[in-house]
This record gives C-alpha cells, sequence and structure tokens, in this order.
C-alpha cells in the first residue's frame, strides 16, 4: 500500500473512533460525500505528497460542513479533529508515521448562504518500513 493511501485510513480510522468527534457529527465522516448527506459533516479533502528525504512529506485538509450552529458549530468540529490528529501516533500499514502536525485552520460562509466550511491543514511525514501489505 502506498503512504498517502495509509495515511488516509489510519487518519479515517482514528477520526471514526474518536468519541468528541462523534457527539459533533455523528457518523457523518465522508471520503465521498453522498448528495444527502446530512449537516453538520466532516469530509476528508484535498492532499498533497512529495518525496521527502527517507519517506514523504503529505499536506492534507478536511473540511467540517455546518448549516445548524454557523461558523461556532464548524469551529467546535475542527477543534475535535485538530484535538484527535495532532502529535497523534497512528500505525500505517507498510510505512511509519514519523509526524503529523497541524498547520492551519479557516473558515468561510458557502455562496449558498446557509453553509459553513471550516477547513483544517495538517502535515504529515512518512517512512516506508520493511514490512509490505
Amino acid at each position: 500500500m502506498n503512504a498517502d493511501l495509509a495515511l488516509q485510513k489510519a487518519i479515517y480510522t482514528r477520526l471514526a473512533g474518536d468519541a468528541a468527534l462523534a457527539a459533533l457529527i455523528a457518523t457523518r465522516l465522508y471520503d465521498n460525500v453522498p448528495g444527502d448527506a446530512g449537516f453538520p459533516y466532516l469530509a476528508l479533502g484535498e492532499n498533497e505528497t512529495r518525496d521527502w528525504p527517507g519517506g514523504t512529506e503529505h499536506r492534507l485538509a478536511l473540511h467540517a460542513f455546518s448549516r445548524g450552529g454557523g461558523r461556532a458549530e464548524a469551529k467546535r468540529i475542527m477543534g475535535a479533529v485538530n484535538a484527535a490528529l495532532h502529535d497523534a501516533s497512528l500505525m500505517l500499514e507498510g510505512h511509519e508515521l514519523v509526524n503529523l502536525r497541524f498547520l492551519d485552520g479557516t473558515t468561510r460562509r458557502e455562496a449558498d448562504g446557509m453553509t459553513w466550511r471550516g477547513t483544517i491543514r495538517f502535515r504529515a511525514v512518512t517512512e516506508q518500513t520493511g514490512e509490505t501489505a
């Protein structure tokens, strides 16, 4: 498994099992958001990977969408994501997570005038282990 997919799976597993986040979004955590998704929800967003000495550098984003509580609800979701992921020790298939760090967060109102989007970004570094899957 490549490092990017291994990291995505580990992040999804961590977030899906986080009680504080579940209290805010229930089970509405998506890689591919369905058209009938209820609010609020969290979506895996864009990511970039590049070679790093001895491994791979990852920059990734997650998007919190809110309609009920506006910017404050989006920020609470982002806070739960940050608490779950910043400096987390995650198990990756075939790779080792060297670090996972919060980079920044933003909130904005979407063009529909009803939806708030909070975006939280992280940087990770992974190294391949001798194990293969």
